[in-house]
């Protein structure tokens, strides 16, 4: 499968099943969008009648031209077929059993009353809890020992509000430290947090032990404001943003990124990039909203074109300020064109449900963070593990050939299929497909392409 499209200047093809990345010339590209369609002789014919003494082409360069098409084609890196779909249930199940990370809600609870909040404010739909430590004790002992042969783990503090429950954070991460050599494990750290709650202690702490840091910014004050408020109506803009640059500049700029959520009431969010690299930022991500349709902070229909035309203007925002010498990263535009994510980790998805777990204050399982609180995909618990077989395979078949609806996309081997959540909450099953965010991942993949594109042309 190719895809071809332009975008800052260049003339991009994409191999779909090769991952081959091809800058051309129009002659080139043209030829190889008639390719597999038309005869030989009438994509010259076609080619000599629009190219020929423009910019002294010659019939002779026209035929060199398709000769180096087919040249591509027989190394393997044009046109190359799907030979992944038999392996992919098969690379998936090798390592069923062995998690490699947890994300331990430590708290059921927050200081902010975000209206667009997917946790409830921070509930789950449930209770208001804080985890204990013997609970987070015994989580991490049950992720080491089903762990396998895996050295690395990763377990990220999530909420609500972690910091509500920063002691036991701060326990649990010396109880790790205390047990990882004598099992060969190495705990890296995420500690996700608004930032009200941060201070010296924090800002320590997370230096000597958190490996990323995920701060909530949602940029412009007014939109921050809008939506991120306290229990009395109050926005935290002013009271969240000195902390962060306190933190940030504490960590050298590194380890951290700023996590804004862009929605109907900001489809313009490049306003709120702009804001946060103003502030002093350059660690970066805006991720849609996924709300029910009727929720007024939903997205709309009418509100993709401008998030399509937001990315790609990001996107040349990105080139212009490396021309500046001010560099900044995009989450979603973080792309490796030389190596990227092995094919297992393409066809298979993040591994929710399998290698990666979420955990209530209460030690329940659950397939990930957004899950919890949907009784029906309870997998276990801390103690006894997962019991909840039927559901865990669910998510174990979960591939990009799970779902007939990726087959014909051309950026299925980057999305590997796309967040089982997003795809539950939009159409009740996990191997659904949420054609709205679709959309916004084939139009980001585009993006980041031409950027890495340009960055390794030193353009």
């Amino acid at each position: 499968m190719i895809h071809q499209y332009k975008l800052g200047g260049y003339n991009i093809v994409l191999d779909v099943c090769s991952g081959g990345v091809h800058v051309v010339d129009d002659v080139a590209y043209d030829i190889i969008s008639m390719f597999e369609t038309e005869t030989r002789e009438d994509i010259l014919a076609a080619m000599k009648e629009k190219y020929v003494g423009g910019d002294g082409i010659t019939e002779a360069d026209i035929e060199e031209c398709y000769d180096d098409v087919v040249s591509l084609k027989d190394s393997g890196k044009l046109f190359a077929p799907d030979t992944f779909e038999p392996m992919a249930g098969h690379l998936k199940a090798k390592t069923s059993g062995v998690i490699k990370a947890l994300c331990l809600h430590i708290a059921h609870t927050c200081n902010l009353n975000c209206s667009y909040c997917f946790a409830s404010q921070g509930k789950y739909h449930g209770e208001r809890a804080v985890m204990s430590f013997e609970v987070g004790k015994q989580a991490l002992d049950f992720l080491i020992a089903n762990s396998g042969s895996r050295r690395n783990l990763e377990v990220d503090f999530f909420g609500g509000e972690p910091l509500v429950n920063f002691q036991v954070v701060k326990d649990l991460v010396a109880y790790a430290r205390s047990i990882e050599k004598e099992h060969n494990k190495n705990f890296r750290f995420t500690l996700t947090t608004n930032g009200l709650l941060i201070d010296e202690d924090v800002i320590e702490f997370c230096n000597k032990e958190c490996h990323n840091v995920v701060l909530s910014l949602d940029g412009r004050k007014e939109i921050h404001d809008r939506f991120r408020v306290d229990y009395a109506g109050n926005g935290s803009w002013d009271r969240i943003v000195p902390k962060f640059q306190q933190l940030v500049e504490a960590r050298g700029g590194q380890g951290y990124y700023m996590r804004g959520t862009f929605t109907h009431a900001n489809p313009d969010f490049l306003k709120d990039i702009q804001v946060m690299l103003d502030l002093g930022f350059n660690e970066l991500s805006m991720e849609p909203v996924v709300a029910a349709p009727d929720d007024p902070s939903a997205l709309t229909e009418e509100d993709k074109a401008i998030v399509m035309e937001q990315y790609e203007k990001l996107a040349m925002l990105m080139l212009d300020k490396d021309k500046e010498g001010k560099p900044f990263t995009f989450y979603h535009y973080m792309i490796d064109l030389t190596g990227g994510p092995c094919i297992y980790k393409r066809i298979s998805g993040c591994g929710s449900g399998t290698e990666y777990m979420a955990v209530t204050p209460w030690g329940d399982l659950y397939p990930c963070h957004q899950f919890v609180g949907e009784e029906k995909f309870k997998l276990g618990d801390v103690w006894k593990g997962v019991n909840n077989t039927e559901i865990q395979n669910e998510f174990l078949e979960c591939n990009v050939y799970a779902r007939p609806e990726c087959r014909d996309c051309w950026a299925r081997l980057y999305c590997s299929g796309g967040c089982a959540a997003n795809a539950y909450h939009a159409t009740g099953s996990v191997k659904g497909v949420y054609k709205y965010g679709c959309d916004l991942f084939r139009k980001r993949m585009e993006c980041a392409i031409m950027v890495a594109i340009a960055r390794q042309l030193g353009e």
